[in-house]
C-alpha cells in the first residue's frame, strides 16, 4: 500500500505540472490535484486513475477546444479556464472522499459506484457549459422557462442538455469497460451524473448568489469586482453560495445517487 500510494504521488505529481504548465491549472489548482490524484491514484489504484485522467483530459480538452466561443461570455462566470484550488476541490473534493471510503471499505461496490458518478456529474457540468453555448437560441432558466441569456447559470438548453447526458455517459462507459460490474452499472452511472448536473442548474436559477454589474447592467457571478472594474450589486441568492459551492453540491448528489443505485 505504501509503494501504491508513492506512485501515485509521483504520477499525480506529474500530471499536475504537466496541466500546470498547459495552462489548465492554476499554482494552487496544480496543489489540489497534486493531493487529490495522490489520494485517488494511491488509495483507489489504476482503475480510479484511469476515470479520473478520463474526466480531467475531456473536461480540459472542451475548454481549449471552445474557449474562444465561451470568452465572450467572460463576464458571466466567476472563474476562468484555468481551474484554481477551489475548482479542483469542487470537482474532485468528492471523488477524493470516495477513494479514502474505498480504503476502509475494499469490497464494497458502492464506493466506486459514487466515485465514478460523482465525476460524471462534473463531467456533465463541464461538457454542458462547454458546449451550451453552442446552441443556436438563447438557454431558457430551468425553473421557469424564461428566456436568459447565454452563460446564465441555471439556464439550460437542448445542446447544453445533450452535452452533459454525453459527459456524464462517456464517465459511464469507461468505469463500465475497466471495472468488472455490468452494463447496467454503467447506465445508473449516467442516470446519476446527469441527475447532479440537473442539481447543478437548479441551484444556479435560485439560490447560487447572483450579482450585477450597475456600469454594464449585466448579469454575473464575478464578484465583488466586475470585468470591467466596476463594483457589482447582489441581485439574488444566497450569498455564501457560489460557483465552486454549486459544482461541489452537483458532485456529492450525483456521487449520493451513484452510491444509493449500487446499493
Amino acid at each position: 500500500m505504501v509503494l501504491q500510494i508513492v506512485i501515485g504521488f509521483v504520477a499525480a505529481l506529474l500530471i499536475a505540472y504537466a496541466a500546470y504548465r498547459a495552462g489548465s491549472l492554476s499554482k494552487s489548482g496544480a496543489l489540489g490535484a497534486l493531493v487529490e490524484g495522490t489520494l485517488i491514484f494511491g488509495l483507489g489504484g489504476w482503475r480510479w486513475a484511469v476515470l479520473l485522467l478520463g474526466f480531467f483530459v475531456s473536461s480540459s480538452a472542451l475548454t481549449r477546444l471552445f474557449g474562444k466561443k465561451k470568452a465572450a461570455l467572460d463576464e458571466k462566470f466567476d472563474k476562468g479556464g484555468r481551474r484554481d484550488l477551489g475548482q479542483v476541490l469542487a470537482n474532485g473534493g468528492v471523488a477524493s472522499l470516495f477513494a479514502v471510503l474505498h480504503f476502509f471499505f475494499p469490497a464494497a461496490d458502492w464506493t466506486w459506484a459514487g466515485f465514478a458518478a460523482s465525476l460524471a456529474a462534473v463531467n456533465a457540468d463541464t461538457w454542458a457549459t462547454e458546449l451550451g453555448v453552442l446552441n443556436p437560441t438563447a438557454p431558457r432558466l430551468i425553473t421557469n422557462g424564461r428566456k436568459v441569456e447565454r452563460g446564465t447559470s441555471g439556464g439550460v438548453s437542448a445542446y447544453g442538455t445533450l452535452a452533459a447526458a454525453g459527459g456524464a455517459t462517456f464517465i459511464a462507459l469507461l468505469a463500465a469497460l475497466i471495472s468488472p460490474l455490468p452494463l447496467l452499472f454503467a447506465a445508473s452511472i449516467a442516470l446519476a451524473g446527469l441527475f447532479g448536473a440537473l442539481v447543478d442548474s437548479l441551484l444556479g436559477a435560485t439560490v447560487q448568489a447572483m450579482y450585477r454589474c450597475p456600469q454594464c447592467n449585466k448579469e454575473t457571478e464575478k464578484h465583488p469586482l466586475h470585468k470591467c472594474g466596476a463594483p457589482t450589486v447582489q441581485i439574488r441568492g444566497w450569498k455564501w453560495l457560489n460557483n465552486d459551492l454549486v459544482n461541489l453540491a452537483c458532485a456529492l448528489s450525483g456521487a449520493i445517487l451513484g452510491a444509493l443505485l449500487a446499493l
